[in-house]
């Protein structure tokens, strides 16, 4: 009786600190929607917006962390497609809370040459409903939002697995393109 009390204990505390930890997060536009506006440094140190890339499809994924596992991932199997993202006259844009230096030192250690961008006042994650509390530290959630070449939000993908995801955006890129 005193295990089964406890593990009632421990997942109410669990359930509070999610909810504490998503407690203000915006919600992600939607399908439909014009894609917010943005304009962030890269990697490179140049000014990256989304009316740069007018004309073309964009895939706009948050992550959390440069040099994690997941997120290391998820940047490779990208940097893997780019050729066939290209093909299909896309971009592919990362975004995390992450500096310009880190960004660097990320894309020249993994191979990366796509921009990512460092969101470092977070304003851009939390447009995007992409921003998350860890604890007592604010990152990006690991969400990507394809953009059709008219600025709209063609498709949302909200918590992603990372080993898969590449795929999958490109599965909807083709299917996108065809319609």
């Amino acid at each position: 009786m005193k295990l089964l009390a406890v593990i009632v204990a421990v997942a109410a505390a669990a359930a509070a600190v999610y909810a504490w930890s998503n407690a203000g997060a915006a919600e992600a536009p939607h399908a439909g929607q014009a894609a917010p506006e943005f304009s962030l440094p890269s990697q490179d140190g140049s000014v990256v917006g989304l009316k740069d890339f007018r004309g073309k499809w964009v895939v706009l994924y948050f992550y959390p962390k440069d040099n994690t596992h997941g997120c290391t991932i998820e940047a490779h199997n990208f940097q893997h497609d780019l050729e066939k993202y290209t093909q299909n006259n896309a971009v592919v844009v990362g975004v995390s809370v992450d500096s310009t230096g880190s960004h660097q030192d990320f894309c020249a250690k993994q191979g990366l040459t796509f921009k990512l961008l460092a969101d470092t006042d977070k304003r851009v994650s939390a447009e995007y409903g992409s921003l998350r509390n860890l604890v007592a530290i604010k990152m990006s959630a690991r969400n990507t939002f394809l953009i059709d070449p008219d600025g709209k939000i063609a498709k949302v993908w909200i918590g992603v697995d990372p080993g898969k995801h590449s795929e999958e955006v490109l599965a909807a890129l083709g299917e996108l393109r065809k319609s």
